[in-house]
Order: C-alpha cells, then sequence, then structure tokens
C-alpha cells in the first residue's frame, strides 16, 4: 500500500520474536489522521505486542515504523511520547496517593511547581475533565475514585497532552452507557482535530458505532483491514476467530431448585440501602445498573469485604454473620472481583500458587503444604477450564487477560462454594474466552450451583441470566424473570425512567 500525506502512522513488516514464541509475524498495520482506526482480535492475538512496539516498550525484531511520514526508531515509551503518541492502558496506570489534576499532569510538571502554577494545573485539569463531561473533582485524591472514574481520568491524562496518536485499549471495560457516550463524543471532538485514534476492543458493538477502520489480528498475523461501512460483527467474529461463533452468549439450561442465597433489607450506610433479592440453586441471577449504582459494592459486602448495617444474609436458609472473606468462604460464598489485576491475581505467583490461596489450610499437613495436592489440585482446573499455556507452574501476569479470568473462576471454585458471585466476569477478554467462561458458568448451574453475575453489558445479562435486579442510586428493583427482560426496560429502571 502507497503512504499517503495524511498516514498518521505506516507499520511495515513488523515481526517480534521472544524465545521460542513468534508474538508477531510480518504485520503491516497503517492508521490516517483524523480517523478512528479499531484494532479487534482474540486475547493472544497479538495487539498488546503490536501496541508495546508503537508505543517503545518492545523493539521490533524486524520491520520498519514511520508516524507523518518520517521513519522512526523508538527505544523506550518515552521516544513514542515525544512523537505525539499516547497509550490508555486497559489496567489503570496512575498514581492513587496523588489528586486527579496531578495525575492527569504527570510527568509533564515544570520543575518549580509553585501554588499559583498549581493553581493552574487544576483550572486545566478541570477543563479538560469537563470536556470529557466527568464529574470529577481535580482535587480529589485519584484512590478515592471508583475504578470507572479513574478510568476517565487516564484518558483525561492522555488528551491534555494534545497528542498526534492515541491508543485506547479496552477504554471503556468499566464504564457505564452514559460514561461511554460521554467519550464517544470527545473521541469524535479529537478526530475532528485531525487526531489518528488506535481503538482497541471486544466490543464489537462499540467498533461498529465509532469506528472508520477495522484492523483484525489473529495468532500475531494482520488478517484484513476494512473500511467499517458493510462489515458485520459476525464477520469481525469469523475473522478473528478463524471459525464461526454462533452464539457469544448462550443460556445453558439447568433446573432451578431451592433458594441458596437470600439478602434482606440489608444496607451499609452509604453506597446502598434496602437491598433484598435471593438467588436459587442452578440459577443465574443477574445484577446489573449503572456503574456506581452500587451493584459491587453489594457484592462486595455479601462477601465481607465491606460492613453491613442492616439487613440479613442466609446461606442455604440459615442466616449468618460475615465480617471477613474467610467468614464468607466457611459460609459457601465465592467472590470473583471486578478488579481482576489489583483484587483477583496475585501478579507474581504462579497459576498453582493462585489457584491454592483461598484453601491453603486444606492442602496443609503440620504447618506445610502437601505439594502434590496442591499440584494436582491446579492441574484439575488447568485441564477443566482449558487455561493455556496449561503450564500451571507459570507465572499468572503472563498469561491472557481471558486465560487469566479462568484462573480466578477457578482459584474460587476451590473452595467449593454453594454460591459464586461474579462480578463484571467477561470484562476485558476476546470473543472466544467470553464463550469459554460461559461455558463454564453453564457448566456450574447445570451441577446445582447458585450463581449471582454482575455484568454492564447488556447482551450478557440478557443473554445468559434467569432473573435480573437492577440497581440504581443504591437501591434494587424487583427481579424480572426472562419474560420480562428487554435492554429497553433495563434501562427505564436502570435510569429511573420507570419506577422500581
Amino acid at each position: 500500500m502507497t503512504v499517503v500525506a495524511d498516514c498518521a502512522l505506516d507499520m511495515r513488516g513488523i515481526s517480534k520474536t521472544f524465545p521460542g514464541v513468534k508474538a508477531l509475524s510480518n504485520v503491516n498495520f497503517a492508521v490516517k489522521f483524523g480517523t478512528v482506526h479499531a484494532v479487534v482480535g482474540e486475547n493472544g492475538a497479538g495487539k498488546s505486542t503490536l501496541m508495546k512496539v508503537l508505543n517503545g516498550s518492545y523493539a521490533p525484531t524486524s520491520g520498519t515504523i514511520k508516524v507523518g511520514g518520517n521513519e522512526v526508531r523508538m527505544r523506550k515509551p518515552a521516544d513514542a511520547q515525544a512523537l505525539g503518541i499516547r497509550m490508555v492502558h486497559q489496567e489503570i496506570n496512575l498514581v492513587p496517593d496523588l489528586t486527579v489534576a496531578e495525575n492527569v499532569y504527570l510527568g509533564r510538571m515544570p520543575g518549580k511547581w509553585t501554588w499559583l502554577r498549581k493553581g493552574e494545573m487544576i483550572r486545566k485539569a478541570a477543563a479538560v475533565l469537563k470536556e470529557l463531561g466527568a464529574a470529577i473533582n481535580p482535587r480529589e485524591r485519584l484512590g478515592n475514585l471508583s475504578i470507572s472514574q479513574q478510568q476517565l481520568v487516564e484518558i483525561a491524562k492522555a488528551y491534555a497532552a494534545q497528542p498526534r496518536i492515541i491508543v485506547l485499549d479496552e477504554p471503556t471495560s468499566s464504564l457505564s452507557e452514559h460514561e461511554t457516550a460521554a467519550l464517544f463524543r470527545i473521541l469524535r471532538k479529537m478526530r475532528g482535530e485531525g487526531i489518528a485514534i488506535i481503538y482497541i476492543s471486544h466490543r464489537l458493538k462499540e467498533v461498529l458505532e465509532i469506528a472508520d477502520e477495522v484492523t483484525v489480528l489473529r495468532d500475531g498475523s494482520m488478517i484484513e483491514t476494512r473500511p467499517i461501512e458493510g462489515i458485520t460483527a459476525a464477520e469481525m467474529i469469523r475473522l478473528m476467530v478463524g471459525r464461526e461463533v454462533s452464539n457469544v452468549f448462550p443460556k445453558s439450561p439447568a433446573e432451578i431448585g431451592a433458594s441458596v442465597l437470600r439478602v434482606e433489607r440489608i444496607g451499609d450506610g452509604a453506597s446502598f440501602r434496602d437491598v433484598s433479592f435471593d438467588v436459587r440453586a442452578g440459577e443465574i441471577l443477574g445484577l446489573t445498573g449503572l456503574v456506581g449504582a452500587g451493584r459491587t459494592e453489594v457484592a462486595r459486602a455479601v462477601f465481607g469485604l465491606s460492613r453491613l448495617v442492616e439487613g440479613s444474609v442466609s446461606v442455604n436458609g440459615r442466616k449468618v454473620v460475615i465480617n471477613s472473606p474467610s467468614e464468607a468462604v466457611r459460609a459457601g460464598i465465592s467472590y470473583v472481583p471486578e478488579d481482576r489485576k489489583g483484587d483477583g491475581i496475585v501478579p507474581g505467583m504462579s497459576v498453582r500458587e493462585n489457584i491454592s490461596l483461598p484453601i491453603l489450610r486444606r492442602l496443609t499437613s503440620f504447618g506445610r503444604i502437601r505439594r502434590s495436592a496442591d499440584r494436582s489440585l491446579s492441574a484439575i482446573y488447568v485441564k477443566q477450564f482449558s487455561i493455556s499455556p496449561p503450564d500451571g507452574e507459570r507465572r499468572i501476569n503472563l498469561l491472557s487477560g481471558g486465560n487469566q479470568q479462568k484462573a480466578v473462576i477457578a482459584k474460587w471454585l476451590a473452595a467449593k462454594p454453594a454460591v459464586l458471585i461474579l462480578d463484571e466476569p467477561t470484562r476485558g477478554v476476546d470473543v472466544g474466552a467470553k464463550a469459554e467462561i460461559h461455558h463454564i458458568i453453564g457448566q456450574l448451574v447445570a451441577d446445582g450451583m447458585a450463581v449471582v453475575m454482575i455484568s454492564s453489558e447488556l447482551p450478557e445479562i440478557l443473554g445468559v441470566c434467569d432473573r435480573v435486579v437492577v440497581m440504581r442510586d443504591g437501591r434494587a428493583s424487583a427481579p424480572l424473570t426472562r419474560a420480562e427482560l428487554s435492554e429497553e426496560r433495563i434501562m427505564a429502571l436502570a435510569t429511573g425512567e420507570e419506577a422500581a
């Protein structure tokens, strides 16, 4: 392809080889100024590696990179930033103990930052956040914000740097539909300003809505680049996985039995109040609503990560008092958290060590871990969940997001719970991994487990849940049956258009 004058980025013949692994093979990737160019592919397809080559984290084994028509060599991320390339990572990459304004201008503060200039920084950060439609106080400590708010600060930081090329890796994975709409408005504004936007997402509906072009990667190779007009989500999936995936969110048949978990009028005195629902054996109960509605806070309180100040929790008809996760596990409750990196895994440990963590006491004799039992346990789950690569001794942070998530689910299933709470179980994982995770969930309910699933993806909620509770402003609706479910009904309840 001939390089044209408006070409912001032209990567030619990019290959990247690690010992024993060819992560990228002769990839050609070009992006024009003033366009949104989506990159899609399964986890492990090479998306992250290609972007790390672009931002200077990896040197390509072979190939050339041109930015604005000029060939460049980037040895470190600072080289990419000097060329106007900014990366917004899926996992939050900010400093919790600094303010929002300090994070927005992190790395770009003058050496002598007087109180007058600090005021200027706060005003500028406030203006950027307002442009993004983010109602966030620039003086607030970042660590006090929710994950979705921190994600918006990450985007604000990149935008404030006035980039020529901006890479967004799963930018909406923690955002509500309202926040996503605000982000899309700013992306269209940036596109109008001539910025080249690279948009990586597993949410194909969003790709179809915001992108001008889409590039599909598979197994480290570029499969195809197409204008967004004329391509469908089904075609993208076929190109991504090399096969048809007929139903990403299949509903598995299961016999629904007696109530396993019942919460009655619970509240934490801050984020939610008067919340009641129950989930039965063999049932998937969906918990949805806009980000900030109190869904995660309810799950964390039921699991003992925060304190309930009112109401009661019962498991299998018996009231339980839960003040810690260990008490929750003993009561038969397990919880897969939303923040996989921060709360779900211990990155420096192996897959085996992560899976064993909740039940180390069961694997211990006379103060020593029984290694044979430990290895046997991880081997069972690695095989059962098709964790790839199938190596329990591999460090968990070297796995793709989808395989990390399968390991986190395995970790909590090892505790043999009666009820499993899944908070955004498919956030940031590819289409194939989503199907695998839902197959696992289907097996669990078929075996009689009760599952509570929190999700922001309405197709996921509509596809797999037997009943759905919608939360708004810390309060819960009465459960909706499958016959009552529709995207319009859920959004009406979530936004207050329909009374709960």
